[in-house]
């Protein structure tokens, strides 16, 4: 299994079975993205919110790859009126994908469609929890504060085994909170996401990392560069 960072929030996940995943896809205005839109594959593409740095380019890679675009419901009418295959869901929902699990979890943001000329009510913010063919379950938190149901729900209930936390500050938790958000999930692995993209959420990622392991050292931080991986 392999886990690309894209920057921003935009990931790429491999299967054992090669099946690809893509969340929250914003490369072609990424400035921390490095690759091209046309490099990329997907079979299923999961969107978190409507903010365009989030969409992204879900639309093109949907339309040239085929992709299922996996959404909140208001997301999931828009894109099905473009003509678009999708499979929309709502908070606590689970659909079943060639084999892996994809459960939509709360998060704490706005979700508006920023992205269209009169931006429209995009539904619920969320995150995903993603439980792969070999059980490893992998948590998205999308662009969110710190809430209690990370302890209470996402740790009690689905137990993720890897999850990427946004720390950029300003617009979502920063690294404080996502170091107490890091220690009620408890994972194996965190994946930092959603900073330095803009001088607005910069952060140095170290010190995020730092805060983990003086409160749960049994954790383990892995800080990518875009366009790096993490494997197992």
């Amino acid at each position: 299994m392999m886990i690309r960072w894209l920057g921003h929030s935009a990931f790429q996940i491999v299967t054992d079975d090669s099946l690809k995943i893509l969340v929250d896809p914003f490369i072609s205005n990424n400035p921390a993205c490095f690759m091209e839109v046309e490099e990329l594959k997907a079979d299923i593409i999961c969107v978190t919110h409507g903010h365009a740095d989030h969409f992204g380019d879900t639309m093109e890679l949907a339309n040239r790859t085929g992709a299922l675009v996996v959404c909140n419901h208001e997301i999931s009418i828009y894109l099905s009126k473009q003509g678009f295959e999708t499979l929309g869901m709502n908070i606590g929902g689970t659909v079943e994908l060639q084999d892996i699990k994809i459960t939509m979890v709360n998060a704490l943001h706005s979700s508006d469609m920023d992205f269209i000329d009169e931006v429209s009510a995009g539904g619920s913010a969320a995150g995903f929890i993603i439980e792969l063919e070999n059980g490893r379950k992998i948590y998205h938190a999308g662009d969110t504060g710190i809430f209690s149901d990370m302890r209470a729900v996402i740790n009690h209930i689905y137990s993720p085994d890897i999850a990427m936390l946004p720390i950029g500050d300003r617009y979502t938790m920063g690294p404080f909170e996502a170091a107490i958000a890091a220690e009620w999930l408890n994972p194996e692995v965190i994946i930092p996401m959603h900073y330095n993209t803009y001088p607005a959420i910069e952060q140095n990622p170290l010190e995020f990392e730092d805060m983990v392991s003086s409160s749960n050292p049994n954790v383990k931080v892995v800080i990518l560069q875009p366009g790096q991986s993490y494997q197992e």
